[in-house]
């Protein structure tokens, strides 16, 4: 579910991610129908988790986390060179890393770094918590925005491992190829704005701080308060 191309046109800002949250909801409220009692809500850490939070609160849905780390090119780390993600699983974005050259050597220098952060979070957040059962679900990925989508892209390939009936994208804002890419290798993405020209996500906010650990973890708690997961 991607805007129009007049929709493209239309520079959408948010207050800030509970709100892009609370209109990504809406939208996947449409998306997905009546009946959800197979939804499954997993939020990419750190940014995503405030969205994802709101969305399973209008979709009545249970929260958890997939982890998932952009591999930064050195000295540029915000462009990213692939992503890894929860179960080992690691996507490369092959023309960053042919376009620049980057060596096998660099990639698992930057991985074994990474690696080493999805390790901390996974206990910072989740402790000794199980992981959420997947299979035969519908399972709904959520970040603040997309800019490559290599971080998704990794996201999308760890779950699919668990054998999900559906797996859906969603973001509040992305570039329209970048979008468009991505529904090509997952079920459906839900993404209400896709402006044009897009520069980075955090310019489609008002309020685009950091979220911190111990937000993500409130947040969690707030989640598994309201509805415990079954896990598998």
């Amino acid at each position: 579910m991607l805007p129009s191309d007049r929709a493209r046109l239309y520079h959408h800002v948010y207050a800030d991610r509970a709100e892009a949250g609370r209109v990504l909801g809406e939208h996947l409220a449409r998306a997905l129908g009546a009946r959800r009692d197979d939804v499954l809500v997993l939020a990419l850490p750190r940014g995503g988790v405030p969205v994802a939070a709101e969305v399973a609160l209008a979709l009545d849905a249970p929260l958890d986390l997939l982890l998932v780390r952009k591999l930064g090119v050195p000295g540029h780390e915000e462009l990213a060179l692939g992503a890894l993600a929860s179960g080992g699983v690691r996507v490369l974005n092959q023309d960053v890393v042919g376009g620049l050259g980057i060596s096998p050597a660099t990639i698992e220098e930057v991985a074994r770094r990474e690696e080493a952060e999805l390790e901390r979070r996974a206990r910072a957040y989740r402790g000794d918590r199980p992981p959420p059962r997947v299979r035969g679900r519908r399972v709904v990925l959520v970040d603040d925005g997309l800019a490559t989508g290599a971080t998704m892209r990794a996201a999308a390939a760890a779950v699919r491992h668990g054998g999900p009936a559906r797996v859906v994208v969603a973001v509040p804002v992305a570039p329209a190829d970048t979008a468009e890419a991505l529904a090509r290798e997952v079920d459906e993405v839900v993404c209400p704005a896709t402006p044009a020209p897009f520069f980075g996500v955090g310019q489609w906010y008002v309020d685009f701080g950091q979220t911190t650990d111990d937000e993500v973890r409130e947040l969690l708690a707030r989640a598994w308060r309201r509805q415990p997961e079954v896990t598998s």
